[in-house]
């Protein structure tokens, strides 16, 4: 992997709700609400995990990453308003998510929502950088 360095999101909006059910039957593995493929892999959707739509593309995000990273702009509506920290795969591999793995590619981007690595995605190189601005240190 390469260094690390921090980047701001783009003006975005993207539409969530969050799966706050009182008493909510958890799924088979008493872990989660529904599971869903994406990024090459199972994810799950845990009570409180937000549901969100980012221009066509949906998803499920961890509460507490989405409390950390997101602001409401009205209701439903919300933007990313943290940095990430990210750098380009050296190699393929997965990363281990808040909601399960996802798979890259040699050049795709590994990305994190905190400085240490703890909170991390991927995503391929191209959309990364529609979605996301370097940012000075």
């Amino acid at each position: 992997m390469n260094s690390k360095q921090q980047y701001r999101r783009k003006a975005n909006r993207v539409v969530a709700i969050q799966m706050n059910f009182e008493n909510a039957a958890a799924g088979d593995d008493n872990t989660s609400l529904f599971k869903y493929h994406a990024w090459g892999d199972v994810q799950k959707c845990k009570p409180y995990d937000w549901v969100v739509n980012n221009n066509g593309e949906v998803y499920t995000i961890d509460d507490e990453s989405f409390q950390d990273t997101y602001e409401e702009l009205s209701l439903g509506v919300y933007a990313k308003v943290s940095s990430v920290w990210a750098k380009e795969a050296s190699e393929d591999g997965k990363v281990k998510t808040k909601e399960g793995y996802t798979h890259f590619k040699k050049g795709d981007m590994i990305v994190s929502n905190d400085e240490k690595f703890l909170d991390q995605y991927a995503m391929s190189k191209e959309k990364f950088f529609e979605l996301y601005e370097g940012e000075p240190l």
